[in-house]
């Protein structure tokens, strides 16, 4: 696959995955496969598995702290959807605030239990399921 990557303002490409990491890149350069459609290099499983190859993305210890930060959030501030906005998922957030809105509150028991097994899942188990999944609001 050929791709094109938006570096200093400017959009480079078509290239190879090879070529693409030969810049300075991060889990959220913009990457796109058309020259047109720009989305966070995280939304690409194949290149972020790339990246975290290279040594790039979350580190263990790091890991480990977004973690227990993004566990801790949920069981305290989950009715909020701080877990989400300090994953990068701000539609998530924001629909977590509406549902919790409409629920009276309830959404934040959802957030309870989430909460709890962010904390009791592994930090490879934390990354697949919230960091390199793209979905809006990966719950469970």
């Amino acid at each position: 696959m050929q791709y094109y990557i938006y570096i200093n303002g400017n959009a480079v490409g078509p290239m190879s995955e090879q070529q693409l990491f030969a810049y300075s890149i991060d889990q959220n350069t913009s990457i796109s496969t058309d020259g047109a459609n720009w989305r966070p290099l995280y939304t690409y499983p194949e290149l972020m598995v790339a990246l975290r190859q290279r040594g790039g993305g979350y580190a263990g210890t790091e890991l480990a702290n977004k973690k227990l930060l993004c566990g801790l959030l949920a069981i305290f501030l989950g009715t909020f959807g701080v877990q989400y906005f300090v994953l990068g998922k701000t539609w998530g957030g924001i629909l977590t605030i509406l549902l919790s809105c409409i629920t009276c509150g309830g959404w934040g028991i959802v957030m309870l239990i989430q909460g709890i097994l962010m904390l009791c899942m592994s930090e490879a188990e934390f990354q697949r399921k919230y960091i390199d999944n793209p979905a809006t609001m990966p719950l469970f």
